[in-house]
């Protein structure tokens, strides 16, 4: 099969039609079916199962193009790495949208942005303002238009119930009792946050191009378009402040946004 997502055209093939399911679970928010063959980048997955020989399991493979990607006996484990390394294929190659690492939220007709890598506790961060009313837009990626606007992403939520090191476990927003967003907004707070035990939400205001360079870190596509992805971050900033600080626990941030678009 081939599909579109966010301008990108990716095909897919499998050496067994039932794992076909399972790979268009792992598709991008907002894919599209493509008619034509023609792509940018072919992932092939090898479904392994029962050998020739009693007791003897083949691997399970995935490949993007010629490059072996991933190989493991637990089908699962393939179909993760395919998920991620697609994710990030789009992220860096979506002509019309600029992708950067962040947990996204709405909150009254305006888009929290949260910057950061795996395991800094973004998503825990965003799955405590979705409780607290505020609309779904990304624990992943911030999708970002021309004009600065957040554009939906809403995959499930990969929360890490037992740990950073544990897989995490994917929660459909409406089990938060949220719901994800549907039009693009305009960005009005960005928080620069990492989770560190004991601390207190302390957010200082960073100056522009302080701010810029913060989401700059953050954005996928920075070395292949630095142009275009800091003419994108420039139109943010000039709208949204940029504050940064360390956090402990969820509930003083969530108070503090709360407060922030109450006033």
């Amino acid at each position: 099969m081939t599909f579109n997502a966010h301008g990108v055209r990716v095909g897919v093939r499998v050496s067994e039609r039932s794992a076909l399911e399972r790979v268009l679970e792992r598709l991008p928010p907002g894919w599209k079916p493509a008619r034509s063959p023609i792509v940018s980048r072919l992932y092939s997955l090898v479904v392994g199962g029962d050998g020739p020989r009693p007791g003897l399991r083949r691997f399970n493979l995935l490949y993007g193009d010629a490059a072996r990607l991933a190989r493991s006996r637990e089908v699962g484990e393939v179909l993760e790495a395919f998920e991620t390394n697609l994710q990030l294929y789009v992220a860096e190659m979506a002509p019309r949208r600029l992708f950067v690492h962040a947990g996204v939220v709405g909150w009254r007709g305006q888009a929290v942005l949260i910057p950061g890598r795996s395991f800094t506790g973004k998503t825990t961060l965003v799955a405590a303002l979705v409780k607290a009313g505020a609309t779904y837009y990304s624990d992943e990626y911030a999708v970002l238009d021309a004009r600065g606007r957040v554009h939906p992403y809403a995959r499930p939520l990969g929360i890490r119930e037992h740990g950073a090191l544990q897989r995490a476990t994917k929660y459909p927003v409406s089990t938060l009792g949220g719901r994800a967003g549907s039009k693009p907004l305009p960005v009005g707070l960005v928080i620069v946050s990492e989770y560190k035990a004991g601390a207190r939400w302390r957010p200082r205001r960073l100056s522009p191009g302080k701010g810029a360079l913060a989401l700059l870190a953050h954005t996928v596509s920075a070395r292949r378009q630095p142009g275009a992805a800091l003419h994108t971050l420039q139109q943010l900033i000039s709208r949204a402040p940029v504050l940064k600080s360390v956090r402990g626990e969820v509930e003083q941030v969530v108070e503090f946004v709360v407060k922030t678009f109450s006033d």
